[in-house]
């Protein structure tokens, strides 16, 4: 579906700039430009999904379990102590709800284990000391 306006869509666009960000711009830049550029097309990324995200079904679900009406409202629950006898159910939800952020801010995070987590970030962490200017 193309939406109300046509093509490209907001999510296209957004994925087009991204793309630009990431292949050409960060080829031809180095150091600071190069992470900042990077942060922006990463940024552009988090944009992009939550623009084709398929809803929040799941997280009003989850929420409507405990009885409340939003995050505010379960967090104030939360901290007077309501679901005290019902730590399961608070963790569910809340498995749910970091789950859903956490698919458009960083997906794949919430499968990690330590053991694919830490060769994960040293690639990550190298890949960036390769861009640094010398």
């Amino acid at each position: 579906m193309t939406g109300w306006y046509g093509r490209p869509t907001a999510a296209e666009l957004v994925a087009a700039a991204a793309e630009f960000l990431e292949t050409e711009v960060r080829q031809a830049t180095n150091g600071h430009v190069n992470f900042h550029a990077h942060v922006a097309a990463n940024a552009l990324r988090i944009v992009e999904r939550e623009l084709l995200a398929s809803g929040d079904g799941p997280v009003r679900a989850a929420l409507a379990t405990l009885g409340a009406a939003d995050e505010a409202a379960l967090a104030a629950a939360i901290r007077a102590g309501d679901f005290d006898d019902r730590p399961a159910a608070v963790i569910s939800c809340l498995r749910i709800l970091v789950g859903h952020r956490l698919a458009v801010a960083h997906p794949g995070y919430d499968r990690r284990d330590e053991e694919t987590w830490l060769p994960h970030d040293a690639a990550r962490l190298a890949r960036y000391d390769s861009t640094k200017s010398p």
